[in-house]
């Protein structure tokens, strides 16, 4: 009789499931502080400024933000005017912003390699206005990889999602299932748009001032190029564009903030700028990023740190 065979092979399925339990990867002891007894050695302040040089010359990406001026007059057109009052008619700014954070997406270039990340500041952007009405600025930026890791780090309800989807393919292939099964129904799973633990990947925030970069100077071209190099769509509003005015400008880095992963493998915490803007390209170009190369285990990020 089939029965029995089916309920068997339903048993076996079952206990492996279980035993994929039991072996799951202990949590990381520390996620957002460096765990002093770790059993990792944590890389220093100065590796990890290597790291972020190399994220930020091959991420294009940033998220910048500033503060919003001191609330003033919104119907106030008078560009002399104080902060905050200039731009209300023209944009219908709403009450109440005096003092608020306001962060967009940006482009971004390393495009003078000194640490700086290079922007292309266009006037009516609301981060380049707030920055003109006085603001600093800081720029975050984290690591993408561009490959999914082979190992991925596991929970119980990643395990218990896969289980529930192997005893649904084995009672099916048994025939046991319902007759209007679904057969495209394991194409209608959400796709997972986050291949990868992001808390377990570095990233960081630099924080500091706008500095225009001297259009007159001979680095002026040079600059247009890598920038375009970059992000090829920018041609069409580099400074002098028929459609809006335009200025390279650099973000002067003032302080640094890191989180290189889970804490009990890798730093977390300021890394003076000292140590940001020391950095050669040489180093950068001779380290590497989790996920750059296939083949990679996410439990692993930060334990390699003594190979820079």
């Amino acid at each position: 009789m089939r029965l029995p065979n089916s309920i068997q092979l339903l048993s076996l399925a079952a206990a492996a499931a279980t035993q994929g339990k039991a072996s799951t990867v202990p949590p990381p002891k520390s996620i957002f502080s460096n765990e002093p007894q770790s059993g990792h050695r944590i890389p220093t302040s100065y590796e990890s400024a290597v790291l972020g040089r190399r994220i930020l010359a091959l991420t294009p990406l940033g998220t910048l933000a500033t503060v919003f001026p001191a609330d003033a007059d919104a119907d106030a057109e008078d560009e002399d005017a104080e902060p905050g009052r200039r731009y209300g008619a023209q944009e219908n700014r709403p009450a109440g912003l005096g003092g608020m954070p306001h962060s967009l997406m940006d482009y971004v270039a390393d495009c003078e390699g000194d640490g700086n990340p290079t922007f292309l500041a266009i006037n009516i952007e609301t981060t380049f206005k707030n920055v003109r009405d006085g603001s600093n600025i800081s720029l975050a930026q984290q690591w993408t990889p561009p490959y999914p890791p082979d190992k991925r780090i596991q929970s119980s309800a990643i395990t218990t999602s896969t289980t529930s989807g192997l005893l649904s393919r084995l009672v099916d292939w048994l025939g046991l299932g319902s007759a209007d099964h679904d057969q495209d129904a394991e194409d209608s799973e959400p796709i997972d748009l986050v291949p990868y633990s992001a808390a377990n990947l570095p990233r960081f925030s630099l924080l500091g001032y706008v500095e225009k970069i001297d259009e007159g100077s001979s680095a002026a071209a040079a600059l247009s190029e890598c920038f375009v190099k970059k992000h090829p769509d920018a041609r069409y509003w580099l400074p002098g564009n028929r459609i809006h005015e335009a200025e390279f400008v650099r973000l002067v880095v003032q302080h640094v903030y890191w989180v290189g992963g889970f804490g009990d493998r890798a730093y977390i915490g300021w890394i003076p700028v000292d140590e940001w803007k020391a950095v050669s390209r040489h180093e950068w170009e001779r380290v590497s990023l989790p996920g750059e190369k296939k083949g990679w285990k996410e439990w692993s990020v930060g334990s390699t740190a003594g190979d820079l």
